[in-house]
């Protein structure tokens, strides 16, 4: 494909993107190839975060069947396969091109459960009646929709989530201040959360004015470079998101809500409490709790013991 129009078409992406506008994005060939090379992989990055860490929160869980509402080309269930061990997927997606793609990449895997997703067309934003699934996801597709249809696929998700809904969107404000609108209906619902709040109280980001997002970082191809007219081998993809149980779990005391600030003889961490993000700083002369916290990174929970505490 010509090299010009597809750096168009993913510049084109990249600012609908920023504006929080998906729906009209897709249509034409050269657009979803532009998804493929810049979106697609940060995408993929951003939901292997976050089911990492739900695996690490119910390391011990079994989740079978996972149904991925508005899938795309399937970068949430290439992420879900490489930490879950699934053994079903369904994949509902309305643009039947880019279905198409998904399912000739989602072929091309060694993991079974990806060969054998079934792929249906339909609009989710109309979908009832749903099939129940173990895990149900929602990844990047918030912003195409108005609320009073969020609102419903939300809640049509939940019900049709025999174990867990994850809900993935960009890490910008706007982004998160719909993940906090799907973390209030979700309390009103009797959810338990597993990610990344460690508590069920009113969110602290959210009122002191501030958003909560994370960040994945992927490498770039020269292509990726190229068509984003980066210098670094690397980029950042922030996101926002919440993942839910419909059974209880033990909460981690709290989360690192920035990048850990890391000094000569201390560290600085910034936690999510109830109340308000609190700055936690460890020295180097705690030698243990140092040893524990340095292996931490944004977005990991904070939950010293006795061991390392």
């Amino acid at each position: 494909m010509d090299a010009r129009p597809l750096a168009a078409a993913a510049r084109r992406l990249r600012e609908r993107y920023q504006r929080g506008e998906f729906s009209e994005a897709l249509r034409e060939p050269v657009d979803r190839a532009a998804y493929l090379a810049v979106r697609f992989p940060a995408t993929y990055a951003a939901n292997c975060k976050v089911f990492g860490h739900v695996h690490d929160r119910l390391p011990d869980t079994r989740f079978a069947s996972l149904l991925d509402l508005g899938a795309g080309a399937g970068a949430a269930i290439w992420a879900a396969a490489q930490v879950l061990e699934l053994d079903t997927i369904t994949c509902i997606e309305r643009n039947a091109a880019f279905a198409e793609v998904g399912q000739r990449l989602a072929a091309s895997s060694e993991k079974q459960s990806l060969r054998s997703a079934r792929w249906l067309s339909g609009d989710i934003s109309r979908m009832r009646d749903l099939s129940a699934h173990d895990v149900v996801v929602l990844s990047y597709v918030l912003g195409e929709l108005p609320e009073p249809q969020i609102e419903h696929l939300v809640r049509e998700a939940w019900r049709n989530a025999g174990a867990l809904l994850v809900v993935v969107g960009p890490g910008t404000p706007e982004g998160f201040r719909r993940m906090h609108s799907v973390r209030a209906l979700l309390l009103e619902s009797d959810a338990h959360i597993v990610a990344p709040c460690p508590h069920d109280q009113t969110c602290p980001m959210f009122a002191t004015d501030d958003w909560c997002h994370f960040v994945a970082r992927l490498a770039r191809t020269a292509e990726h470079r190229r068509l984003k007219s980066g210098t670094l081998g690397y980029e950042d993809e922030k996101f926002s998101y919440i993942a839910a149980s419909k059974q209880p779990l033990v909460s981690p005391d709290s989360r690192v809500l920035r990048h850990p600030l890391v000094h000569a003889g201390h560290l600085r961490l910034t936690l999510c409490r109830p109340e308000r993000p609190e700055h936690r700083t460890v020295a180097k002369s705690q030698k243990q709790l140092w040893r524990y916290a340095r292996k931490l990174a944004w977005g990991d929970a904070w939950e010293p013991t006795a061991d390392n505490g």
